[in-house]
């Protein structure tokens, strides 16, 4: 009897983690596409500084309500990992985006023209803080874009990462708090 408990325990939690692992992937391919598709030849101006940071905000809202998600899981380890499969990705083709717009708008900007691939690879490195040196910011402003993303590849690597592990405890303090309650009403004990 408890070699099949364990046994379908495991087959649901594969199948959970195989569903997880199939909508982060889902999600990252749909990105991907978009940022292949969505054009981005539009003018260098104040309002793409705006559009750049509206999508910083707009990521950050997300993110919380991911947190609050993962708060709230029956599987909130699992559901953070989710959380950070997709969300590393949406952030690095945000920067990906303004680089080929930069690029595109200012040529010299960087030691090479971009293309959505080149700066898909520049994200990516300074991310990563390979800095390959194959691909440099130029002038004032991709210098000012690259600092604003490597401050922000901090945040996110370690605030985020942090909240979501507070936000796992919190689930998992909660649900075991939960297990601990007597399933139904407690019996008195009989005294004589």
């Amino acid at each position: 009897m408890k070699s099949s408990r364990h046994g379908e325990r495991f087959r649901v939690s594969r199948r959970r983690l195989l569903l997880s692992a199939a909508r982060s992937s889902v999600a990252v391919v749909l990105w991907v596409v978009v940022y292949y598709l969505v054009p981005l030849d539009q003018g260098l101006d104040t309002g793409t500084a705006i559009a750049l940071a509206v999508s910083l905000v707009l990521f950050a809202g997300v993110v919380v309500w991911q947190v609050r998600t993962v708060t709230r899981s029956d599987h909130p380890r699992l559901r953070a990992v989710e959380t950070l499969a997709t969300a590393g990705p949406i952030f690095l083709i945000i920067f990906s985006a303004a680089y080929v717009i930069l690029s595109q708008n200012q040529a010299d900007s960087f030691s090479e023209t971009f293309g959505r691939t080149d700066a898909l690879y520049f994200t990516v490195t300074v991310f990563a803080t390979v800095g390959f040196g194959d691909i440099t910011p130029v002038t004032g402003t991709a210098r000012v874009l690259t600092m604003v993303q490597m401050l922000a590849d901090m945040v996110l690597v370690g605030m985020i990462a942090q909240i979501l592990l507070g936000a796992v405890r919190i689930a998992e303090d909660a649900r075991s708090a939960g297990s601990s309650e007597p399933s139904g009403p407690e019996k008195p004990v009989d005294q004589g």
